[in-house]
């Protein structure tokens, strides 16, 4: 089976910054695109930022300039820089990443199981 575990939350004062990472694990054959989604209390969750394979960024338009997301493919691991934070960025952020299990598998989406991110004075 597939895991995405993150880690790196926490609380922060507002003009913060935390660091993400989440790893995946398991049977992996290829990690196409990863990224970053959060749910705010009442709110749908929403695209933070994406990275594909061959490092092609995405942010959405609240993050940027603030937040900067990377990987590194040898440690199949998925960061978010997250600097400036603001008390609106609090949510629970969760990881995800489309994974093929084997050469013949179809890409699918697996998700972490999410870490608090509170920005609060």
């Amino acid at each position: 089976q597939v895991q995405l575990v993150e880690s790196g939350g926490g609380s922060v004062q507002p003009g913060g910054s935390l660091r993400l990472s989440c790893a995946a694990s398991g049977l992996i054959f290829k990690i196409n695109s990863m990224g970053w989604y959060r749910q705010a209390p009442g709110k749908q969750r929403e695209l933070v930022a994406a990275i594909s394979n061959g490092g092609s960024t995405n942010y959405s338009d609240s993050v940027k300039g603030r937040f900067t997301i990377s990987r590194d493919n040898a440690k199949r691991t998925v960061y978010v820089q997250m600097d400036s934070l603001k008390p609106e960025d609090t949510a629970v952020y969760y990881c995800n990443a489309e994974i093929l299990r084997t050469i013949m598998s179809e890409g699918r989406d697996y998700w972490g199981q999410g870490t608090q991110v509170t920005v609060s004075s």
